[in-house]
């Protein structure tokens, strides 16, 4: 992976957890696209590293802490994921001031809506805690530059309404659609919230 033209605090991010000594082609043709701001959509197969693209590209755009108000949403299937992107944006955002919180569907959520709103930059959870948030107010959207869904071609199955509820409300955004595999409501996706988006895409080798 080549490392310039990132920020400094992210290449030591990236060193550290030692994503620098193996170079992954999904990463070095989605983080151009994510640093353009392009509607983008991946489609790579599992263990190809496009999660961890994601993240330093969200990593790269957001820079530094500022204000209060969540400026990116991961939307991801599992409880289990989420807390896994969690830790792997610690990791790699370690040298910065990037704060991240993580809501999913068994936790309190008046006390997530409180997190929350004690401040935050990227905001990571399931689809129906999120929809959830968004429906009583717990999330301030007015700063969302952000928005990704990871593990799109399961959720897409049946959960495509819940990422709707999330993605209408929110004004203007970089909308980042990623899976596995293309699935026939990506199209639907496409038509509803994106806007002219890119495709980065690797097959099975």
């Amino acid at each position: 992976m080549k490392l310039k033209k990132l920020i400094p605090e992210l290449i030591t991010g990236i060193i550290d957890a030692g994503f620098d000594k193996e170079s992954r082609e999904i990463q070095g043709k989605c983080i151009p696209q994510i640093k353009s701001g392009s509607d983008l959509f991946i489609v790579a197969p599992a263990d190809s590293g496009k999660s961890t693209a994601v993240l330093i590209g969200v990593i790269q755009k957001l820079k530094a802490a500022f204000e209060e108000a969540p400026r990116a949403i991961i939307m991801t299937a599992t409880k289990e994921k989420a807390f896994e992107l969690e830790n792997q944006f610690e990791i790699l955002a370690r040298r910065t001031d990037l704060r991240v919180f993580t809501v999913f569907d068994q936790g309190l959520i008046q006390y997530q809506k409180n997190m929350i709103y004690e401040g935050l930059d990227v905001l990571i959870g399931t689809p129906k805690r999120l929809s959830e948030l968004v429906k009583i107010n717990g999330i301030p959207l007015t700063k969302i530059k952000m928005f990704v869904v990871d593990d799109a071609d399961i959720l897409t199955i049946d959960k495509h309404i819940l990422i709707y509820r999330v993605a209408d409300v929110i004004v203007k955004s970089q909308f980042i659609i990623v899976g596995r595999v293309w699935h026939r409501h990506f199209e639907k996706l496409s038509q509803r919230i994106m806007k002219n988006p890119k495709m980065v895409k690797l097959d099975n080798k």
